[in-house]
């Protein structure tokens, strides 16, 4: 991960003169920045993840090989996202190929990544045992689920179960997935169409010549079939959103159908906003690897949280141990500065 400041610290320690070093970096830096630390004591990284989250910043990377370590955290904190209870909102990554490769895919999808396919078998039985705990919606991504042939039998069975938004470029419409978007509950089905701009050039740097024409098209035939349509960008900046909140006033798109959000530093993004466990409220998201805390890290090993998917309610739970985990941790620190 590449950082705004490198702080390379030698030996130390907190007790040995790293403590002034962050300031200093942190003085000298902007909120939102990333600050690098390498040092020789492997050690260092659980006393700067404690300090870290006493300073409200955040720890988002860490590597150890052999004699040396480098930790990466975010100057600030990220405003977290309106609290869910956990397992009110169920994803799903039923795959991770796909036919674009967009250079800030938080999961790195491409044409040449392998499959990964989570299985209508399992879909199934989420389904099945996701209406039995009264799971809320559920959202169908991956990678792009209609590559997969069996794509439409996938979202009849999680509408079955909850109100479902399938996230998809809308490029696919056609022949036999036409077919299949032809077959699902218009009542329960949204298609969540990703547009990044109000013009082909950034939408197309980003994901391919010629691609925001054909998911253009792509919206237009998924609203000719009847299927409410959510237009979801993904921006560099403030000044790229407004310019996509104006778009959107011009084409009378109703505010529940908007979704904007910032590239996040994971997986195939080079620039971004970094986020770290802490700054995530936790949608449980399912892979055909386990269970993870937030869809945007569905295969980053910090924000796995267990290979067991089955029974259910224990995936569900384990997420939520997990959380009490971290409350825990806080709690502690808030106990760190006592007056009395």
């Amino acid at each position: 991960m590449k950082a705004n400041i490198d702080l390379d610290v030698g030996s130390k320690t907190f007790a040995s003169g790293l403590l002034p070093e962050l300031i200093a970096a942190l003085r000298r830096s902007h909120p939102g920045d990333l600050i690098a630390v390498v040092g020789a004591e492997k050690n260092i990284g659980t006393e700067l993840e404690t300090w870290c989250r006493f300073t409200g910043n955040a720890l988002v990377e860490s590597t150890v090989e052999n004699d040396h370590g480098r930790w990466v955290f975010r100057h600030g904190t990220v405003p977290l996202e309106s609290n869910r209870p956990v397992g009110s909102r169920l994803w799903l990554y039923t795959n991770f190929d796909c036919n674009l490769s967009c250079d800030y895919c938080c999961v790195r999808s491409s044409p040449s990544a392998p499959r990964r396919e989570l299985g209508l078998a399992r879909v199934k039985r989420i389904a099945r045992e996701g209406a039995e705990l009264r799971v809320k919606e559920i959202f169908v991504t991956g990678g792009e689920p209609f590559v997969l042939p069996d794509v439409g039998e996938i979202l009849l069975a999680c509408a079955a179960a909850a109100p479902t938004t399938v996230l998809t470029n809308g490029m696919l419409f056609a022949g036999r997935r036409i077919e299949s978007l032809l077959a699902l509950p218009r009542d329960r089905i949204v298609l969540q169409i990703s547009l990044d701009s109000a013009t082909p050039e950034r939408h197309d740097l980003h994901r391919g010549a010629g691609t925001w024409m054909r998911t253009r098209q792509g919206i237009g035939r998924a609203r000719a079939q009847g299927f409410r349509v959510r237009l979801a960008a993904t921006v560099s900046s403030d000044r790229e959103a407004e310019e996509f909140r104006r778009f959107l006033d011009e084409e009378q798109i109703a505010p529940e159908d908007r979704v904007i959000r910032r590239i996040a530093l994971r997986g195939s993004a080079t620039e971004g906003v970094a986020l770290s466990r802490s700054d995530l409220v936790p949608e449980v998201t399912i892979t055909a690897e386990g269970v993870y805390w937030h869809p945007v890290g569905a295969e980053d090993a910090d924000l796995f949280v267990t290979r067991d998917i089955f029974p259910l309610a224990e995936a569900f739970a384990a997420v939520r141990r997990a959380l009490e985990r971290e409350g825990e941790h806080a709690l502690k620190l808030a106990r760190i500065f006592n007056c009395a």
